[in-house]
């Protein structure tokens, strides 16, 4: 079948697609913005077909879809091959197939980008702000979208062309795992080193005076460095854990009232 949908249609998606959060609502979750990113495509494949059919295709798009912003333009790439290759009385299939994606690839960006990209970048773009350093934010911006840009491009044109292979196929469902395990290491590798080198918790108690006083975190340090640091850093992880994610504000505000006041009173220096 030869092909109506140009490069142009589809990086006009891609264009389209990075506004996708901005109609997000909690009825249908993202469906305006898939609908909005995907008219160029439609404006072209219903352009000489009849009124009822280009509204009925605008309407089978505004069910509820909702999966990770920077992985929706593979989806839809997906469905745009679809819509292209399947006739009027087959369109159940298209949304069947969009409908089944976002639930995996929604899994597959929290694991790899929430999880693993976004805190690596958040914490080397920290480490540069703790220093004083105003790069800090700027650097985490462009690590960040350095590499959702090239998702968001090459996953609509790959969506388009070779996304269905890819899904269906067992090498590409080994692929991905193999994509999801070595991401998720190299983020807790990463991580791990940056909580040792980034989070610093330093008692200022001792026992004595002069030069024979015996500070505390000096021997603490000799039984364990940065133990504090971790300690702080398990239970911080214990409690997210256990409030599923909740409260991460309000533990954050505790964390920084608690630092303060036994700073005040020399416990923390």
């Amino acid at each position: 079948m030869e092909s109506t949908i140009t490069k142009k249609d589809l990086n006009k998606v891609f264009w389209r697609s990075q506004l996708i959060q901005f109609s997000h609502n909690y009825e249908r979750m993202q469906s305006l913005g898939t609908l909005y990113s995907i008219t160029p495509v439609l404006k072209r494949l219903y352009k000489d077909r009849p009124v009822e059919e280009r509204i009925e295709a605008q309407q089978r798009h505004l069910e509820f879809f909702n999966s990770h912003p920077v992985l929706v333009p593979f989806i839809l790439g997906i469905t745009i091959a679809l819509e292209e290759s399947t006739d009027e009385d087959e369109k159940e299939s298209v949304i069947a197939v969009k409908t089944s994606l976002m639930g995996p690839l929604a899994g597959l960006g929290d694991s790899l980008l929430n999880f693993t990209w976004f805190p690596i970048a958040g914490s080397i773009g920290a480490s540069f702000a703790v220093d004083g350093n105003f790069l800090g934010p700027i650097l985490m911006f462009v690590m960040i979208n350095v590499l959702y840009f090239p998702l968001k491009y090459y996953g609509v044109h790959m969506g388009y062309t070779k996304g269905r292979d890819l899904l269906t196929s067992e090498n590409g469902k080994k692929l991905l795992d193999r994509i999801s395990t070595s991401a998720n290491v190299l983020g807790v590798m990463v991580t791990g080193a940056l909580i040792a080198s980034t989070v610093n918790i330093t008692l200022g108690m001792q026992y004595g005076k002069g030069d024979t006083a015996i500070k505390v975190q000096e021997m603490l340090d000799k039984v364990m460095p940065n133990m504090l640091p971790m300690l702080m850093t398990i239970l911080c992880l214990y409690l997210l854990k256990k409030w599923n994610g909740k409260h991460v504000v309000a533990m954050i505000f505790v964390i920084i009232f608690i630092a303060i006041a036994l700073s005040a009173f020399g416990i923390l220096v």
